[in-house]
């Protein structure tokens, strides 16, 4: 047999879990990202994939569209963090796994206090 002989193509299949994964992994290591928000019930509702962890996806002809759910820190600006998200999860997906990224949807379900400092310091 000859090793120099092209193979001949084959399927690659990617599970949405997959993609959901690059998704919120991309989008927590976003600065000023606390943790992943909740996907609405009404959203879950609808035909799409990966309802889970904050992030809702639609896969039509190699196109992957997302919904991304998130909880802010208390001081970022939320048009820069939304931005850098997108950024994060469209370059993610492409180096990844090749497949064309059509919109990201951020949500922003809530901004966390919690690591504020208290009133009277600093």
């Amino acid at each position: 047999m000859n090793t120099n002989e092209p193979r001949p193509p084959g399927k690659t299949t990617i599970d949405p879990g997959v993609l959901i994964t690059i998704a919120r992994l991309s989008t927590l290591s976003v600065a000023g990202v606390s943790r992943m928000g909740e996907v609405p019930a009404s959203v879950k509702r609808i035909l799409r994939r990966g309802q889970e962890q904050g992030v809702s996806l639609k896969i039509d002809d190699m196109v992957v569209d997302a919904d991304v759910y998130v909880i802010l820190h208390a001081g970022v600006n939320v048009r820069e963090a939304s931005r850098a998200i997108q950024a994060a999860i469209a370059r993610a997906v492409s180096d990844m796994v090749g497949m064309e990224v059509g919109r990201i949807n951020i949500h922003i379900d809530d901004i966390d206090y919690s690591a504020a400092p208290a009133a009277g310091e600093g």
